[in-house]
């Protein structure tokens, strides 16, 4: 059993969402953990996870929606959280790649949704680009764990955040040529990594070029077990089993 754990589910991007979660269960990848962004997508989510029984979701505002958002929002998401599919508080974060002129406006934002995950014993799933240092400092401020989405930094930097309680979201890409990720995961092993594909962003080789889908999380599985040179079902089990332990009110099935 896979479970694609971070995916942008929305009629924006997919015709046929049947489609996609059929193709997904042909693929050994049972359940979806579908992330909000902002207003529209976190309503979009409580619909789908309403709709399809295997499919969880997250709820929050991404830092790139910092001058976008209401307060509102905020009360949207605080009125939802507890919901029984409602995971976990995210997309959420930080990311300076755009712009770094609204620093503080979107540390207030992280802030604000870490506060609510904190008080409604939550995890979180953390956006961090180019702001690692703001990201980990805000972070030991909050009774908090979670998941680093995308993960894509040093060895260093994964066991820091390991030793803070977060687990590592590897997608796509991984499986990118001259990626470093291999090697990291090798040394900080599987017990401390979930699987992703940020669809339909980031598809892994072999079929980059594509939109991506929850599908493709049996691609990145099979790169995972050859780089650990096991058998897929031992990844399949093993990350299964950290989504167990960071998702607590999901209700994973063995017989599909």
């Amino acid at each position: 059993m896979l479970i694609d754990t971070h995916l942008h589910l929305y009629k924006e991007y997919y015709k046929d969402i049947d489609k996609v979660i059929k193709e997904a269960k042909e693929n050994k990848v049972y359940y979806l953990i579908n992330n909000g962004c902002e207003k529209n997508s976190n309503k979009e989510v409580i619909k789908s996870i309403d709709k399809y029984q295997n499919v969880y979701g997250a709820i929050g505002i991404h830092p790139e929606e910092v001058e976008n958002y209401s307060l509102e929002d905020i009360e949207y998401i605080k009125n939802n959280i507890d919901n029984a599919k409602i995971v976990a508080i995210g997309e959420i974060g930080l990311d300076y790649h755009y712009s770094k002129d609204n620093k503080e406006k979107q540390k207030e934002l992280f802030a604000k949704q870490l506060m609510i995950a904190e008080e409604n014993k939550l995890p979180v799933i953390v956006h961090s680009r180019e702001a690692t240092e703001d990201t980990i400092n805000i972070l030991k401020k909050y009774q908090v764990t979670g998941v680093i989405h995308s993960f894509s930094g040093s060895l260093e930097v994964a066991k820091l955040f390991i030793k803070m309680g977060f687990l590592l979201g590897i997608n796509g890409v991984i499986t990118f040529k001259n990626c470093n990720l291999k090697e990291i995961i090798k040394n900080i092993g599987l017990e401390n990594i979930i699987l992703e594909t940020d669809a339909p962003y980031l598809t892994p080789v072999p079929n980059r070029g594509k939109q991506n889908s929850p599908k493709y999380i049996l691609d990145i599985a099979e790169f995972i077990a050859d780089v650990f040179d096991i058998t897929l079902d031992e990844v399949a089990t093993i990350t299964t089993n950290n989504v167990k332990k960071l998702y607590t009110k999901m209700v994973i099935e063995k017989n599909q």
